[in-house]
């Protein structure tokens, strides 16, 4: 049986001592104007996740605790939050794997701003995604079919993994630290989105100068710590993000490449294709091409 997404099993940290009786959970409480750190006590149940301990808080002792979630099986990525500093999902993590002899910390993601409590507005992930113009095939082959190599499909399936938990974008120092940088950067969730559409041998669209000069993938510095958190092991730097800089840096700079556009007369990478995909038409659901053929993948 497959493993993907399973808690990890109950490993308590070097030097920890025996379960205590009672654990404390500080958790963060307030609203965009404002807030504070308060602790609740509780009785420690072993086998818990953290977020079985903030329902516990929420049910007994603070029922106002405003907390999103969803799934609890680490699929729906609601229940994201930072523990002990760290962005995790609460519900994959096991409380066996804190320290329990020191308050337990819970906030919200830094990244985003709050709304109440736990709880953080998501809205600017959703802006950048409708910002990326969606999977468009070129014409199917005489017998009404697609065909791809399976190695294609295994390239592209990795990052369809990915359960919109947003934890990478909220570590990315990029957005994390520099809230100016939200409208000219996308993060690694969209990265690894636009990679999966860039990779695929069917699409047709060019979107290497939107992943350029808009959506800013060379403010990433590749410290690799988005892959570091990402709960679905989706490696966001090496199989993404660094990828996609290459062919941005091809489109541009390659005199190869410039060589071949010139003798197959083919133009310069440009947005156009971009905008036809965002345009009136493109929305209504009709497939816009602007390349006579699906491009090669390198």
């Amino acid at each position: 049986m497959s493993s993907e997404g399973a808690v990890a099993p109950a490993t308590r940290p070097a030097g920890a001592s025996a379960a205590p009786e009672n654990v404390t959970l500080r958790l963060w409480r307030g609203d965009a104007s404002g807030g504070a750190w308060v602790d609740y006590v509780i009785e420690y149940l072993g086998g818990e996740v953290v977020l079985d301990v903030v329902h516990r808080v929420q049910a007994e002792q603070a029922p106002d605790l405003a907390v999103r979630w969803n799934c609890k099986a680490g699929k729906c990525g609601s229940c994201s939050a930072e523990v002990n500093g760290k962005p995790r999902l609460m519900c994959m993590t096991r409380m066996s794997t804190l320290d329990l002899g020191e308050p337990i910390t819970i906030s919200p993601m830094r990244s985003n701003p709050v709304i109440r409590d736990l709880v953080t507005d998501v809205s600017f992930h959703f802006a950048v995604a409708r910002r990326i113009p969606a999977f468009h095939p070129g014409p199917r082959e005489a017998d009404g079919t697609y065909r791809m190599a399976q190695v294609d499909v295994e390239r592209v399936q990795e990052f369809r993994k990915c359960i919109e938990c947003f934890l990478c974008q909220n570590v990315c120092h990029v957005i994390r630290d520099h809230e100016e940088n939200k409208p000219a950067f996308a993060g690694p969730r969209f990265f690894a989105r636009l990679a999966e559409l860039e990779m695929h041998p069917l699409d047709t669209l060019d979107r290497r100068e939107l992943i350029s000069r808009e959506l800013g993938v060379g403010l990433c510095n590749i410290t690799k710590c988005c892959t570091e958190v990402c709960p679905e092991g989706i490696h966001i730097t090496d199989n993404a993000i660094i990828p996609l800089k290459e062919r941005v840096v091809d489109a541009r700079y390659d005199p190869i490449a410039w060589l071949g556009r010139k003798i197959r007369r083919r133009p310069s990478p440009t947005p156009a294709s971009v905008t036809a995909a965002l345009s009136p038409a493109g929305a209504s659901g009709e497939v816009i091409s602007t390349d006579p053929a699906p491009r090669a993948t390198p």
